[in-house]
């Protein structure tokens, strides 16, 4: 069996996921994490096809099983023939799943994961709705404001930078970075 392509990680999210914000969602990690795997970590193809899938398909099984999210999906990619090391970057990409992030695929797709979600909050309230608009001091200053982008776990967004080895300033301006690749995408 071929490893599946960002074609069939792309049909799987959209077969399991029928909403526009989630599938905008695994865009905005899956260019996080390759932006990262391509120029901060050196990472190859193929094997940056399956950087990218991991972020792409993060969220894919969270519509039709949110109690059990992730780990009714992992068994889902195993089927399909999905790599282990992008199943193991799925299972640990939230603290709620207890499962270790071992690599550094698993460990950048957890940094990214709610990183990207909240610097497109941030995006979102600037005067410009512009990813041009949003550095460090924007994210810090809106880390403290508890009703903003409430459902984001703070101290996720810290312990992703520190779980990569990357300062939390420099990790916020790597997803922007990765976030401007598909700025037309994101509308931002």
């Amino acid at each position: 069996m071929t490893t599946p392509t960002r074609d069939d990680a792309w049909a799987l999210l959209c077969e399991w996921t029928q909403g526009e914000r989630l599938r905008q969602h695994g865009l905005a990690v899956e260019a996080a994490v390759g932006w990262y795997g391509a120029n901060r970590f050196d990472v190859a193809e193929p094997e940056l096809e399956t950087w990218r899938a991991a972020g792409l398909l993060h969220d894919f099984d969270y519509e039709r099983f949110p109690e059990t999210h992730p780990m009714t999906g992992l068994e889902e990619l195993r089927r399909r023939g999905y790599p282990d090391d992008l199943v193991e970057a799925v299972a640990g990409h939230g603290d709620h799943t207890g499962v270790p992030r071992t690599s550094l695929l698993a460990r950048t797709v957890y940094a990214c994961d709610e990183m990207t979600g909240f610097v497109i909050a941030v995006a979102y309230v600037r005067p410009n709705r512009s990813l041009d608009e949003v550095d460090a001091a924007a994210v810090r200053k809106k880390m403290k404001d508890k009703g903003f982008a409430r459902q984001v776990p703070r101290d996720q967004l810290e312990k992703g930078a520190d779980e990569i080895g990357i300062a939390f300033e420099e990790h916020v301006m790597n997803v922007v970075h990765g976030l401007k690749t598909i700025r037309t995408e994101l509308g931002l």
